[in-house]
């Protein structure tokens, strides 16, 4: 059967790539840094959100300024690539991938110039008409935007997209584009938060793709 929605854009950490434990670790070295509390990964994906900053301000008990969390970006950042080489893509990624019919392209809110090249490593760069991600030096921003660009980019109309990702700003920025999107369970937010914002909602990647298919 047919998608009626002939393209999928994919997000990548939490979703392509499981890497929330690195993720939180990395949370909780730049918390720590600044003398603020750690947090589990249950607590992460109940708090979580975007712009970063807000969810920052949260733990921190405290206004984070643009400089701060600069800093605190970089710290975080610094302790990712160390550990990403840890890091293994979600179990049935490659499964998900294949089961799509149409175009694939892959959005991240990651550094482009970092994205690029670990997107290689895993051997996926072939599945893709377009990867993008962060062009900027400074991380922790809503995604709509990106996703505007990236859709332009490929001269597809969000009329036509699904998105699968792990947040709530992926669904933002999915129906921002006139896109629909499909929750993943498995990533950085946690699943009660997903099922009540109304969207679509999958335990797996290859489920979300089954989902996908179904849209209207």
């Amino acid at each position: 059967m047919s998608p009626a929605r002939t393209h999928l854009v994919w997000d990548w950490n939490g979703t392509l790539l499981n890497d929330l434990s690195l993720v939180v670790a990395c949370t909780n070295a730049a918390f720590t840094s600044v003398g603020g509390p750690t947090v589990t990964e249950d607590e992460h994906r109940v708090r979580f959100r975007r712009p970063v900053a807000e969810y920052y301000a949260d733990v921190l008990g405290r206004a984070v300024d643009a400089e701060q969390f600069g800093q605190l970006d970089r710290i975080f950042h610094d302790a990712y690539r160390i550990g990403l080489t840890t890091c293994e893509l979600a179990a049935d990624a490659r499964t998900a991938m294949r089961a799509w019919p149409g175009d694939q392209s892959l959005l991240s809110m990651w550094f482009h110039d970092e994205l690029v090249p670990t997107v290689h490593r895993f051997g996926l760069t072939g599945h893709f008409r377009r990867v993008d991600g962060l062009r900027g030096t400074v991380g922790g921003d809503r995604k709509a935007e990106s996703l505007q660009k990236h859709l332009a980019e490929l001269g597809v109309d969000g009329g036509s997209v699904v998105l699968i990702g792990d947040s709530i700003d992926d669904a933002d920025a999915a129906t921002a584009v006139g896109a629909r999107a499909v929750l993943y369970t498995g990533g950085f937010t946690d699943p009660a938060r997903l099922r009540a914002s109304g969207h679509p909602v999958a335990d797996t990647l290859t489920e979300a793709v089954t989902l996908a298919r179904t849209l209207p």
